[in-house]
């Protein structure tokens, strides 16, 4: 690409205009749903008998009656043709962190030499796609190539152009999970059972407990002519090279911006297409780097939030390159300037209405009620703690990767080290109980006055934020920070619920423990406050907050007094990726995954031996390109203008004498040698890096041949990185080929 074509790509993109969106009358509730076999759509297309033994299966987790499929086929197809469908595919999630599909027609033999539209319960039900290809971890050879993919009744079926896409499980032939739905509807079980064992210490009439899942996807923006214009962010979905703009983000004047024209029709047509699939959109704003956007849904079930959130990214893509855009869905597109996560806000809802981590109220007028309500928010609260400092190495693996690795400690985006911020009033709760038997009720908000007549006063929450912490409580709920824009929730999801599960499975078994003890001692026979159950509850809840205390952390997480605490009190951390993907084999996960049946150590250590690979790959990949790069591009610039530069030496030299000839030649000259320094060490750096990788390759273990990659190749680039980007700052504007981070990340 030649410089003169760099300029003629910024100029057309700097002339795009927003797309016209057709203007409609419809109100977003009216066509919600409209692509999605929902449970009005159930109700109108299935039979009585039908619809009531599948609403069974979705709100009760009955068994699914294979005799009903039929039926439940019948009416889906009978649905989806009405609106134009042709094909179906079983959608599914495989290791990939992407989505997968193979899309069959509604076409059978009629016997009488034609073809008739057919779709039968056995197709619905379950299919047979190739499980050889897709990651597995060695348990499947590509000769045995059979695996199964089977209907998942809690997502319902939607519609994608001609399309009816029918959410799956992934299963390899010999049963292991090859995907990230199966362990996490595993998961979901675990914690609803355990939770609605716990709760039955202070409720009578809970049977259920759902766990909510409300993520926030963050995202880049940038104009398709100058995406193509970059071989890095084509191949990589990064910027391996690039000095940093001189205005980026340090005016904070993007965050919470006027969203720019081009983006808000874009982000309209995205909203209009995702309600129509019944992701809930809700809150849309600039973020806080340049060409950085967040869309945020309403809180859903955990499950179908993370069908939603892998079907979200996928229409991102779509709709962006309608109006001249590319999606950047990667952790760190940009250097030296925010990264994007997709933050998980996670709570625990059970079937009486009560918000497991909503704190009581105080009532003067049945203050045993207000005390019970407390008690059962810091029952939650502790053993939500417990999990996260027993498994805290295990929870930050789960949401490591080799491009989150980049973001993780970087400006907004939480260090590398996972604790939690409760905020003064709950940590001064823990804290009473911890040092006391008193039990004080705490308020959900307060009162706060402001000084101008008028403003109303401003109710605050129970919490302030913390913008350091991974995983943080935000009054109702936790906020966990630290997985990646890239990620498949379901992998930080999986690791969480199994995490609390166990935490409220052994709370549970030491509390009836000690009521069978107290149940015999007079002094806990008191009357009202001073029962056997209360007190055995509080004996635990004063054990494992002394207990969790290490994971509590209200500061600066960016600090490097932090990263000395963190290791004092034994939290992990470790910033290798490949180091930290270990937790997943530690002694106390696989007794995690196995104990909950959530996971195999067979599937653990396949699932890690995809994870290493998949590091490899990608730093491989970069590393790749970033040679290529800095070969055909960045040295053959930068010598061309080190060609003109000397040209214009000795161009001095023939007109002026030779002491003004070198005075007025002196920068040049400067130039000159260090153009040659530089160009000179990126061409041993290359070296040193293939022979890096080729080093690296030769190691049969994954494993090793992961942190070989990480300890011996990624400094190379790095390395290789710092030279290119001195020279972009020399080499003359004109000349440079490559779009520049002030064109990439300012859309007008």
């Amino acid at each position: 690409m030649s410089a003169n074509l760099r300029f003629q790509v910024v100029e057309e993109a700097f002339k795009k205009r927003p797309l016209e969106i057709e203007a409609s009358n419809e109100r977003p509730s009216e066509y919600f749903g409209k692509y999605v076999f929902n449970r009005e759509k159930m109700y109108k297309y299935l039979p009585k008998d039908v619809y009531e033994k599948l609403i069974d299966v979705i709100d009760n987790g009955a068994r699914l009656d294979r005799s009903i499929a039929d039926a439940v086929a019948a009416g889906m197809k009978q649905w989806a043709q009405e609106m134009g469908v042709t094909h179906y595919t079983h959608w599914f999630q495989p290791l990939t962190e992407g989505t997968a599909e193979k899309h069959d027609a509604f076409v059978e033999h009629d016997g009488k030499g034609g073809m008739m539209e057919a779709f039968s319960g056995k197709l619905l039900v379950q299919q047979e796609p190739d499980a050889s290809s897709f990651p597995n971890g060695g348990i499947r050879n590509t000769f045995e190539a059979r695996g199964y993919s089977a209907w998942d009744p809690t997502s319902p079926v939607f519609i994608i152009d001609d399309t009816l896409c029918i959410p799956t499980i992934f299963i390899a032939y010999t049963g292991e999970a090859l995907d990230y739905k199966a362990p996490l509807l595993r998961a979901l079980h675990a914690i609803d059972k355990a939770a609605t064992d716990v709760c039955s210490l202070f409720y009578d009439n809970v049977t259920k407990v759902q766990v909510n899942l409300g993520w926030e996807q963050e995202y880049f923006l940038v104009d398709e002519g100058l995406y193509s214009a970059r071989p890095d962010l084509m191949l990589t979905g990064r910027t391996l090279m690039g000095h940093e703009s001189a205005k980026n983000q340090q005016m904070d004047d993007h965050y919470f911006g006027t969203i720019p024209d081009r983006v808000q029709a874009f982000m309209k047509d995205l909203e209009i297409q995702a309600l129509e699939l019944a992701i809930p959109c809700k809150t849309r704003h600039n973020e806080v780097a340049p060409n950085q956007f967040e869309l945020a849904p309403i809180f859903e079930e955990c499950n179908l939030a993370v069908d939603h959130n892998m079907l979200l990214m996928s229409l991102m893509k779509k709709v962006a390159r309608k109006h001249g855009f590319r999606v950047l869905l990667h952790e760190k597109p940009f250097d030296g300037i925010n990264g994007s996560g997709k933050h998980n806000n996670w709570s625990l809802t059970a079937d009486n209405g009560t918000l497991l981590y909503a704190p009581g109220k105080a009532d003067a007028n049945n203050p045993e009620a207000a005390a019970n309500e407390t008690l059962r928010f810091v029952t939650f609260i502790v053993e939500t703690l417990m999990a996260v400092y027993k498994h805290n190495g295990l929870l930050k693996a789960s949401i490591m990767s080799a491009t989150n690795a980049h973001r993780l400690g970087g400006n907004e985006a939480p260090p590398a080290i996972i604790s939690s911020f409760l905020g003064k009033y709950v940590s001064e709760l823990l804290d009473n109980i911890e040092q006391t038997s008193n039990l004080k009720s705490q308020t959900s908000n307060l009162q706060k006055e402001i000084d101008i007549p008028q403003i109303p006063d401003i109710i605050i929450d129970n919490t302030d934020r913390n913008r350091t912490s991974p995983f943080a409580f935000t009054g109702n709920r936790f906020e966990f920070r630290a997985p990646g824009s890239s990620i498949n929730c379901a992998s930080a999801m999986i690791a969480l619920n199994s995490a609390v599960a166990e935490a409220l499975t052994s709370f549970k078994r030491r509390v009836d423990e000690r009521m069978a003890e107290y149940a015999v001692r007079p002094e806990f026979a008191l009357g009202e406050g001073h029962t056997a159950k209360y007190h055995a509850i509080i004996d635990v809840l004063r054990d494992d907050i002394k207990t969790s205390r290490p994971v509590r952390f209200d500061g600066n997480g960016y600090s490097d007094e932090w990263v000395q605490e963190a290791s004092r009190r034994g939290l992990d951390v470790e910033k290798s990726c490949p180091v930290i993907i270990e937790h997943y084999l530690d002694d106390a996960s696989v007794r995690l995954f196995e104990g909950t049946n959530v996971m195999t150590r067979k599937e653990l250590e396949a699932r890690n031996e995809v994870k290493w690979e998949m590091y490899v790959k990608t730093v491989q990949i970069e590393a790749r390109v970033l040679g290529d790069l800095a070969m055909n591009h960045i040295i053959p610039v930068s010598t061309h203008y080190q060609s003109q530069l000397i040209k214009n030496v000795q161009g001095m030299k023939s007109v002026f004498s030779n002491g003004k000839a070198e005075r007025l030649s002196a920068r040049n000259m400067k130039l000159i040698e260090e153009i040659a320094e530089r160009t000179e060490r990126i061409e041993q750096l290359v070296e040193e890096l293939t022979e890096a990788r080729r080093v690296a390759n030769r190691i049969a273990d994954i494993h090793q041949r992961a942190i070989a990659y990480h300890d011996t190749v990624c400094p190379h680039m790095e390395a290789i990185r710092n030279e290119a980007d001195h020279l972009e700052m020399i080499v003359e504007d004109g000349l440079w080929t490559l779009p520049k981070y002030r064109e990439l990340l300012f859309i007008r």
